[in-house]
């Protein structure tokens, strides 16, 4: 007869998992926010995720992928030839075949290196066209789920595929001014590094508002679900005072041999 002799009283206990539809903790379920019948948008919307998301508990793309039903998951850290079947036929259309290839946007924000169109002159540069019904219909919009840092990573590695068949859209940002965080706004679930960075949820939400003709709804849904989960989010959290930024290593012990020496320049000249 074998005895089991490890110590089992100190182990938390696995937090119960809601399996009625939103997959979260039960303290936390967010079914009755999640629509029944997936909202219908005439965009497609590929989601590129970073593997590290997968395992994070605030990514809000899971939740997110419950709710849209024109929406697909594509893992990875950067886009080329054979990691989607759907986004291969769009790079083989648009070189075969580049005027009537299918309208595809990525998003994200304009850099020097990178300049981007705001999403709001690109519809309005399209609503122009007569042909804005078909294009619209069939649009399709890329956005990419991870990090500031490693988003960049990623946009940089699928750059050569990318634009082949794909135009450079953004929301507005200001990258002079800090981002909100989950103490200061009831859309932030994680610390954002500047100011219009956002959850990819939120993201999306912002841009269907602008592509999708019933928009406004749209993305009021998708909100007011967002708005829930960092409620949820923060009732866990304690206050926190903001702390005071501290000089780094090297800066700090540079100021402090500079006090140093002033101090024996002031001994020295007493001394004389």
């Amino acid at each position: 007869m074998e005895l089991n002799l490890t110590d089992t009283s100190d182990k938390k206990p696995r937090r119960r998992i809601c399996t009625n539809g939103c997959d979260r903790p039960i303290n936390v379920c967010l079914c009755h926010k999640i629509p029944r019948d997936k909202i219908s948008t005439a965009t497609k919307i590929i989601i590129i995720q970073h593997p590290h998301e997968t395992r994070h508990k605030l990514a809000t793309v899971p939740v997110l992928a419950k709710c849209l039903g024109n929406c697909e998951i594509v893992f990875g850290r950067r886009l080329r030839r054979n990691v989607s079947p759907f986004l291969d036929s769009l790079y083989d259309d648009a070189v075969s075949n580049p005027e009537n290839a299918r309208p595809v946007v990525f998003l994200f924000p304009a850099s020097k290196t990178m300049p981007s169109v705001d999403i709001e002159e690109w519809k309005s540069l399209h609503a122009d066209d007569n042909a804005d019904d078909n294009v619209m219909s069939n649009l399709v919009l890329i956005v990419f789920d991870a990090t500031w840092k490693h988003a960049k990573e990623m946009v940089h590695a699928s750059l050569p595929f990318l634009t082949k068949f794909a135009t450079q859209v953004s929301l507005p940002i200001s990258v002079e001014v800090d981002g909100a965080s989950i103490f200061s706004s009831e859309l932030t679930l994680r610390k954002e590094p500047f100011s219009g960075c956002m959850s990819t949820m939120e993201a999306i939400a912002r841009c269907l508002r602008v592509l999708e003709q019933n928009g406004d709804e749209i993305e009021s849904r998708l909100i007011e679900l967002l708005r829930d989960m960092v409620k949820f989010q923060a009732s866990f959290l304690k206050p926190m005072k903001p702390r005071v930024k501290l000089l780094k290593k090297s800066k700090a012990v540079g100021i402090e041999n500079r006090d140093n020496d002033s101090r024996i320049s002031y001994q020295d000249e007493n001394a004389v």
